[in-house]
This record gives structure tokens, sequence and C-alpha cells, in this order.
């Protein structure tokens, strides 16, 4: 592959997840990994290259701020948590945004923004006059509003359908492990690194049932092949790369990476508010 193949993205959607933003030890933002997470963003946007960034966090920084010792269980006490930590999470990157000269922006969705054609050709003409602007879209689910059934599930699933979405042509699944492996890396040391899938095939599924376990967020290995089946079949790439160090970035953009790629396939007649009616419960 071509040194320079992911300078040529014109437009990328970077996920990462709760467990990558705070403290194992107190559940706090770690701000550290958090402020080169934006600096690494911004320098990808100084490029030409449009950038949004789905971002989870929000129900466990509104836990914190409201003084919950325990994870909240009932869902109107994390929706409270989600309507407090939101509004922290978004102060928190737009200030950090500013400091490196970029506009950040928010974008809440459930799944009956994608169901609606009225509200999905909305959000993407918010999207597009977003990315006109210059202005990052911060995309999370709307957890403040959303019930069951209105819920993606995961922000794997939710970062592929915004790929999808808004025309992304890559991806990038921050995660806290290397890729998808031929079995779990935490039980099998023989475990191998799958570099590069070109098909999602019968042995990519198995290999992805076989490595569930092996991502403590709240989507799993199998999750992110659903991701990597929206975003394929949309026309993008999409990489699994670990987030433990968030500089993994400028690396991809350089062709010098540890992660999985999963080549496009682009499939018109593969339309995402289907896929999402029949597959996503």
């Amino acid at each position: 592959m071509e040194s320079d193949y992911f300078r040529k993205k014109k437009r990328v959607v970077v996920k990462i997840g709760s467990s990558s933003l705070n403290h194992e030890a107190t559940g706090n933002l770690n701000f550290g990994k958090l402020e080169k997470l934006v600096r690494e963003l911004c320098d990808i946007r100084n490029q030409g290259i449009d950038v949004c960034l789905v971002s989870s966090g929000a129900i466990a920084v509104g836990r914190k701020a409201i003084g919950l010792t325990e994870p909240p269980e009932g869902i109107s006490t994390k929706q409270a948590c989600a309507s407090v930590g939101q509004a922290r999470l978004m102060m928190t990157y737009q200030k950090m945004f500013s400091e490196y000269h970029q506009t950040a922006g928010q974008v809440l969705m459930t799944k009956g923004t994608m169901l609606n054609n009225v509200s999905r050709k909305n959000a993407q003409n918010t999207f597009e006059e977003l990315f006109h602007l210059g202005v990052i879209p911060i995309v999370n689910e709307n957890d403040t509003v959303s019930t069951y059934e209105m819920q993606f599930g995961d922000n794997d699933t939710l970062s592929a359908i915004v790929a999808s979405l808004i025309g992304a042509d890559l991806l990038i699944l921050l995660s806290d492990i290397d890729g998808l492996f031929t079995d779990d890396p935490h039980k099998n040391p023989e475990a191998e690194l799958v570099k590069v899938v070109d098909e999602l095939d019968g042995d990519v599924l198995a290999m992805a049932k076989s490595s569930t376990g092996s991502d403590v967020g709240t989507g799993g290995m199998e999750t992110k092949i659903t991701a990597a089946k929206i975003a394929t079949l949309s026309g993008a790439d999409m990489i699994i790369a670990n987030g433990a160090d968030v500089g993994i970035l400028h690396r991809i953009f350089e062709g010098n990476f540890v992660g999985t790629l999963f080549k496009e396939h682009w499939n018109e007649d593969f339309y995402i508010a289907d896929f999402i009616e029949k597959s996503i419960n």
C-alpha cells in the first residue's frame, strides 16, 4: 500500500470510547489524553481533510459531576447523567479545540434521526454545512431523550452510520486492542493480528465471535464487524487501532501503524436506513 494512501482521504470519522477517555482508577476524564486527541484531530483537519469525532463519555462525566458513586442503572438516572455530562464534555472539547484555532460543533442522534427521511436529510445537510464552514462535528447518541427502541446500542455502530450518512471515505475505531485477531489475544498468546481484511466472509465473522471478549467497552468485536459492514458497503475503509496512544492517528496517515484495515466494498444497493431497521435491535 502506498505510504500516502490515507493522506488522500477527503473525510474521516474517528470514534473513541469512554474507556479510552477516562482514568481507569477514578473514572475521571484523562485531560492529557483528551488534549492529545484534539491536537491530532486538528492536525488532520489542517491537512485539508474533513474530520468528524464520535465520542462516548457523557454518562460517565455526568455521573462524576452529580456525585454518584456507582454506575447508574435506571434509565432516567442515566439520562440525567447524560444531560449533565454531555454539556460538560462539549465544554471541555470546545475549549481544547479553540486552543488549536478550530471550532467544534455538537450533533446528537438517535435511530429515529436515521429512520425518518426528513430528519435524516436534515442531519446530512447540517453535517455538510458544518464541514463547509470548517467546523469539526462531535457526535454522540442523544442519551438524554432516547429510549431503548431508539438507541443505536454502541458508538461503534453509530460511528459507521455517521460515516455512511456523510459520505466519509475512512472510519477509524480507536479501541483497547490492536485490531481483529484470529482468537482472543487475552486468552490465547498465539492469536495473530489480522492486518488487512479484503472481504467480510465467514472466516472473518468467526474470528469476530472468538474475539468478542477482547474489548472492555460497550461494544465487543462483533459490533466492530457490524460497523465494518456498514462502512465498507458505504464506500469507506475502516481501521481498528489501539487508542491507548491516540498518537496512532498521525501514524495511520503516515501509513505506519499497527491495526486492522477493512477495505471498502461500495455497494450502490446498500441503503443505511433499511439496514438499521432490519438489523439493529
